[in-house]
């Protein structure tokens, strides 16, 4: 059994499933999350994979301020990504409800309604950030699955002069030509 659950946490590390909740959001973390996957920044050199359904994700990743009109249903899609499990809150509006502290809609931050695993900050996150916010929670996942307990973790945002080197070799190479 400890060589099957040792399979597991391998798989999980190496090939995260992702499900992307918008929970009110103005869709430019949306627009980072699906650059990240793109071949530009190549998130699914890490195994990543976006899918369509909770029950088959591994990681849950969640843009947007949390509205009263989506508190519920984040809760149901909660329950139904299989554990362990992983979420990601993508952009200052779920971790800090950023502009919109004062707006009657708001039901406040994501770690108040279900638990955060890791913050992507930036408004909107760089995608480079939000790759490095998926390994992050792939490590989680990886660690949770040999039942340790594991805090929280915040992404650190990543400036414009240290972004991805692939990024900085193709603009260079557009230079060149």
């Amino acid at each position: 059994m400890k060589l099957w659950n040792r399979l597991m946490c391998y798989c999980r590390r190496r090939s995260p499933w992702l499900f992307h909740m918008n929970s009110g959001s103005c869709n430019g973390c949306d627009i980072e999350l699906v650059a990240s996957l793109t071949p530009r920044y190549d998130a699914e050199q890490l195994g990543v994979r976006l899918e369509g359904s909770p029950r088959h994700a591994d990681i849950l990743c969640i843009t947007g301020p949390v509205t009263h009109n989506a508190v519920e249903a984040i809760k149901t899609v909660y329950g139904q990504v299989y554990g362990p499990k992983a979420v990601v809150a993508i952009g200052s509006c779920p971790a800090t409800t950023n502009v919109f502290i004062d707006s009657r809609t708001l039901d406040g931050p994501l770690n108040r309604h279900i638990p955060v695993d890791v913050f992507v900050p930036g408004c909107p996150p760089r995608p480079d950030a939000i790759v490095l916010g998926i390994a992050k929670a792939a490590e989680i996942l990886a660690v949770r699955g040999n039942k340790l307990p594991v805090e929280s973790v915040m992404v650190p945002v990543v400036e414009s002069a240290s972004a991805c080197e692939c990024a900085a070799k193709a603009a260079a190479s557009e230079v060149q030509l």
